[in-house]
């Protein structure tokens, strides 16, 4: 290494040190919108249907959670590229193209499914036109999206993040019993039946989800931009502090998510199973559900929570299409860039939105379609999954900073799972 190269790789380390203050940013976003009005109705209805039997699932998913994001984080971070991207330089087209059009197919279907909710849970506070909701909600995502400074979007979405703490006092106002929720919580109830086999793919499907792969991918590529960094694979003798800044945001925003998903179980569980209400339409049904039970500070915090955390997830269901379109096609992409400047990556976005809206006016019920949303994605991850952890082992793609043993070990057992999940569902 010469002598500048030391001393680029030295100021590369130091602005890592820096930026230390700054650790939670893709991981933590990342993390807020797993929890998307899909998610909260899927484990609403695991909650109503099965008490707190499956609960032991939300902790067994963070570890693959983690492991199989900090993989995505890592291909962004080293290389400077999305997945797309990645999978278009080193792998045949027919691959490429596999993969996005699984992430696009997924991509709409759970816009539409959130975009309904939010509206629906809106209409429940307060009354009026649900598809005039849809579309104001479809609007606020694309203008923020498009128009707002990325600095400062990331900031909102940081700030949105706490709508999930909604979740989080639900339990605390309903009637528990701790030992019933320590036996679902650590104790593992599993059987074979079609339905049980369909609430573990969607619940294991909306926390593993394929657009998470691409957008945690691409704001990594986004942060570097914005701190006007080398990509780590550029000097990997200085990735330490990168790496370690990645592994602490996105251990710490996949908890996020994880914590949520487990309290919804728990509060839905020991609300509307315990009063024999065991089937959730969608997520505000839940909502709606709560109100007589739990009383109206329940009915309310879940309400709210649809709405603040469909607003972080809509722009990343839509930004991660985006993403993948634009490394597809070559065109310029990033959210730090002005839209004149990335007209076809904005563009992306909106089209994208609008197949959203579009779900909810041409028959297909969303409200229906939310759980199975999450089977969708759970039936879609594995094969991208395999891409992502073939992409990340390989030398002509990551350099030195291939996979640690204990994280490659990690990928492929998620992946494992969600393979042995899948067979489980479509042989039930």
């Amino acid at each position: 290494m010469s002598i500048e190269d030391a001393r680029v790789e030295e100021r590369h380390t130091e602005a890592d040190a820096r930026s230390w203050g700054e650790v939670l940013g893709p991981g933590l976003i990342t993390g807020a919108a797993d929890d998307d009005p899909s998610g909260i109705g899927t484990y609403s209805q695991v909650g109503a249907q099965f008490g707190f039997s499956l609960a032991w699932i939300m902790v067994f998913s963070y570890p693959l959670l983690v492991a199989t994001q900090l993989i995505c984080a890592r291909i962004g971070a080293v290389t400077g590229h999305g997945i797309a991207h990645n999978l278009k330089r080193h792998y045949p087209r027919p691959v490429l193209w596999f993969a996005v059009v699984l992430l696009l197919v997924a991509n709409t279907i759970n816009l539409g499914s959130d975009l309904g909710a939010m509206a629906a849970a809106l209409n429940l506070l307060l009354p009026g036109p649900t598809m005039l909701y849809v579309a104001l909600f479809g609007g606020i995502s694309v203008l923020l999206e498009v128009f707002v400074s990325y600095a400062r979007y990331t900031r909102i979405l940081k700030w949105s993040a706490l709508s999930l703490l909604a979740y989080i006092l639900v339990p605390f106002v309903a009637q528990l019993s701790p030992s019933e929720v320590l036996r679902g919580v650590l104790v593992p109830q599993l059987s074979f039946d079609r339905q049980t086999s369909m609430a573990v793919i969607a619940a294991l499907g909306t926390t593993i989800s394929p657009y998470l792969f691409f957008w945690q991918a691409g704001q990594e590529v986004e942060e570097q931009h914005r701190l006007h960094k080398h990509p780590l694979g550029v000097f990997p003798r200085a990735a330490g502090p990168g790496l370690a800044r990645m592994r602490t945001d996105t251990v710490l925003g996949m908890g996020v998510t994880s914590v949520t998903a487990l309290f919804i179980v728990i509060a839905t569980a020991a609300t509307l199973h315990a009063h024999g209400i065991n089937e959730v339409a969608s997520a505000d049904a839940a909502a709606s559900a709560l109100r007589p039970i739990a009383g109206d500070l329940s009915f309310l915090l879940f309400a709210v929570g649809i709405i603040g955390i469909g607003l972080l997830a809509v722009p990343v269901l839509a930004g991660s299409a985006a993403y993948a379109l634009s490394e597809t096609f070559g065109w310029t992409e990033g959210l730090d860039r002005k839209p004149h400047e990335a007209k076809a990556f904005y563009a992306a976005i909106v089209v994208a939105v609008l197949g959203g809206v579009a779900l909810n006016l041409i028959g297909i019920d969303p409200m229906q379609a939310l759980y199975w949303t999450a089977v969708i994605n759970g039936l879609l991850a594995p094969p991208l999954m395999i891409m992502t952890m073939l992409a990340a082992s390989n030398p002509k793609v990551m350099g030195r900073l291939t996979l640690p043993p204990l994280l490659k070990l990690g990928g492929w057992a998620a992946t494992a799972v969600m393979i042995l999940v899948s067979a489980m569902f479509l042989l039930s």
